[in-house]
């Protein structure tokens, strides 16, 4: 059954772009976006992340700290984050783990033919690591994905 609402998110994430284990403990106190994206260097996915990047400063005075999930490598993601000056964490999910969690792993469709792949989604986590919010594949607009995060946090 695939994270939701309400529920706190697992203690390990799985390890960065460096091979460093990121735990829900080191968010302990801050608010979290979790993004979930298919994959590095792809255009809605380069147009999300870049979106995260313009309004990070932004996030960050309202308490958030923002991270990437895909099932690319973490050598994949050290490429990613140099070529689009990411200033955030991006998580090597290689064995699909925390995707599978939070059931953003799955079978998709394209062209007739089905595929196993990962669904953009985001979850807002609180600062006890309770998931506050889930933006689905359908809410994403991914050029300005931040700023929807941003609107909404502001009210």
């Amino acid at each position: 059954m695939a994270l939701q609402i309400g529920d706190m998110i697992p203690e390990v994430l799985g390890k960065d772009q460096n091979g460093n284990e990121m735990r829900r403990s080191d968010f302990a106190g801050k608010k979290l976006v979790l993004y979930f994206y298919p994959k590095d260097n792809t255009p809605g996915c380069t147009a999300e992340a870049c979106s995260f990047r313009d309004e990070y400063a932004a996030l960050r005075q309202h308490g958030w700290e923002v991270v990437g999930v895909s099932a690319d490598s973490g050598s994949s993601h050290q490429r990613f984050i140099a070529k689009q000056e990411l200033p955030f964490n991006l998580i090597a999910d290689t064995d699909k783990r925390l995707s599978e969690q939070f059931g953003t792993w799955g079978e998709k469709q394209m062209c007739g033919r089905s595929y196993m792949g990962m669904f953009r989604t985001t979850f807002l986590v609180d600062e006890r690591g309770i998931i506050t919010r889930v933006y689905s594949p359908k809410e994403i607009k991914t050029k300005e994905h931040a700023q929807q995060i941003l609107r909404e946090v502001e009210r």
